[in-house]
C-alpha cells in the first residue's frame, strides 16, 4: 500500500528533514495550524514507519574518523550472506551495510581513523569471517553531498 500525504503531512516532513529537533509548537506555527495537529500527524506518520526515529549526525572527521571507504565483499557462496551480515554488524567502524546484486553480495561503508586503521579493520577482521571471499574498497575523498530522498 502506497502512502498518501497530504499538504500538511508534506510540510511537517519538510521541517523536521531539515532539522528533527524542531519543536512541534514551532512548526504549528510556521503552517498555521494546532499544535495537537502537529502532535497528531508525527504520531501517525511514526506508526506507519514513515518516520522512523530523529537522530543527530555526527560529523565523523571532527571524531577522528579521517578515512572514508566503500568496500564491495565477495562471498564463497552464497548461503553465507545472512551470517557474513551479522558479523558485519558487530564491528563498530561499518557505518552501513546493503545486501546487493552484482559482482559483490554486500556493500558496506566502513569510517575508519586512518588508512592503517582501515587496513586493520578490512585483514584482522572483514577477511576473518568465515565465507568472505574477497573484498574490494573504494576510498571516499570527499562527500559533495547527501540527502534525504524526496517528499512528494
Amino acid at each position: 500500500m502506497e502512502n498518501q500525504f497530504d499538504y500538511i503531512d508534506k510540510q511537517i516532513l519538510s521541517k523536521l528533514r531539515l532539522d528533527a529537533r524542531k519543536a512541534y509548537s514551532q512548526i504549528a506555527e510556521e503552517l498555521k495550524v494546532s499544535n495537537s495537529l502537529i502532535h497528531q500527524r508525527i504520531k501517525k506518520l511514526t506508526a506507519e514507519g514513515v518516520i522512523k526515529n530523529a537522530e543527530f549526525v555526527l560529523e565523523e572527521k571532527n571524531l577522528g574518523y579521517k578515512t572514508k571507504s566503500y568496500t564491495g565483499i565477495r562471498l564463497r557462496e552464497a548461503r553465507f550472506a545472512k551470517d557474513v551480515m551479522r558479523e558485519l554488524e558487530k564491528i563498530p567502524e561499518i557505518t552501513e551495510c546493503n545486501f546487493v546484486s552484482g559482482n559483490y553480495a554486500i556493500f558496506i561503508l566502513i569510517y575508519a581513523k586512518d588508512n592503517q586503521h582501515l587496513q586493520k579493520i578490512l585483514y584482522d577482521k572483514v577477511h576473518l569471517i568465515n565465507g568472505v571471499a574477497g573484498t574490494d574498497t573504494f576510498i571516499c575523498f570527499d562527500t559533495c553531498f547527501k540527502r534525504n530522498i524526496p517528499i512528494e
